[in-house]
């Protein structure tokens, strides 16, 4: 017990501001006036949901994305595939089985709903022995 100075003196000081407390106008000002460098940044759309802002251009966008469309399958195309599919007695579904494709994809291209693919076509080509490709694709409205 010999080595404890008993002449030291602990002093407690006040803590400094809160987060909150130096964050505000008064303390910013206090501080400028003591001459103390002072940096402060606004942080974008801080505390509010506005990570998903409507800007100007949104309007201009979604004008833009309804011109572009993809191309569709004619009608007539879709005849051609529908009469060479029946005058082979196959079924939609006998057709689908037939190129490996689902019987959806066989009604979409014989009503016009579908997106041209050559594979697809091409399948079509050699199982029903007629080419749907000559005829035009129609452009979407």
């Amino acid at each position: 017990m010999a080595e404890s100075d008993w002449d030291t003196v602990t002093v407690l000081r006040k803590k400094g501001p809160t987060a909150a407390q130096a964050k505000s106008k008064q303390a910013i000002l206090a501080a400028q006036r003591r001459g103390e460098d002072v940096e402060t940044s606004k942080k974008w759309a801080a505390g509010q949901n506005k990570q998903h802002s409507i800007t100007k251009n949104t309007a201009k966008l979604d004008r833009e994305t309804e011109e572009l469309h993809h191309d569709r399958v004619t009608l007539e195309v879709g005849k051609v595939i529908q009469q060479g599919r029946q005058s082979k007695g196959l079924t939609q579904k006998d057709l689908a089985t037939k190129i490996n494709e689902k019987p959806q994809v066989i009604a979409d291209y014989e009503s016009g709903r579908a997106i041209p693919n050559n594979q697809v076509l091409g399948k079509i080509e050699r199982a029903i022995d007629v080419r749907p490709r000559s005829a035009p694709v129609a452009r979407a409205p």
